[in-house]
């Protein structure tokens, strides 16, 4: 029996490197290719287009994180707790980056989302349903803070999408700078957003 190549899950990987580091203007085929260790005829053999490749390339990476996320919200866990681990598991993320690579990531589906948005709408399409998605566990989250009073806010859905904006803020200044300490406390900061009281460290 032949050797299955894994040919196809090395461009999805280098696409996701390649666009977080640089972004989706800067980074062609040829690049990826190389990244990858891909001919460029097995490139297209796979995939149509870049934005072909991009598009899988996000939900492929959405799937694997999610079963992070999946974890860390995990509705067995206090709603305050899943927030906490959470921003803490983003800070030492973004710092090991920042160790290995110089700079700090932040969101790739933010990043790429803001910088696609009015360019082509297959990818801007796929970030949306990946955020989407993204936001249904903060959302949830907030939700079982509320219902077992850990916070004070009156609107759940409203206060998520605050919460949301606020980390996402947070991930996009962290780059822009190369400053963790954006990253530092995203907790506390949380925690205030929602008036939550009698939070444990």
């Amino acid at each position: 029996m032949g050797r299955t190549s894994n040919a196809k899950e090395r461009l999805l990987n280098a696409t996701i490197e390649l666009i977080w580091h640089y972004s989706y203007c800067a980074v062609g085929v040829d690049a990826i290719c190389e990244r990858a260790g891909v001919k460029k005829g097995s490139f297209y053999h796979f995939f149509r287009s870049k934005a072909d490749l991009a598009a899988e390339a996000i939900q492929t990476h959405w799937e694997g994180y999610q079963l992070e996320m999946d974890t860390l919200f995990s509705r067995e866990v206090p709603p305050l707790q899943r927030f906490r681990a959470y921003f803490d598991k983003v800070y030492c993320t973004q710092r090991d980056r920042q160790a290995q690579q110089g700079c700090i990531g932040g969101c790739p589906y933010f990043d790429l989302g803001t910088e696609i948005a009015t360019l082509d709408g297959e990818i801007a399409t796929k970030i949306s349903q990946v955020l989407d998605q993204y936001f249904c566990y903060f959302a949830t989250a907030v939700e079982d803070a509320q219902r077992s009073g850990q916070i004070s806010v009156k609107d759940s859905a409203c206060a998520a999408r605050w919460l949301m904006c606020y980390f996402q803020g947070a991930l996009t200044n962290a780059r822009i700078h190369n400053d963790l300490s954006y990253l530092r406390d995203l907790s506390s900061g949380a925690f205030q957003l929602l008036g939550a009281h009698d939070v444990q460290e």
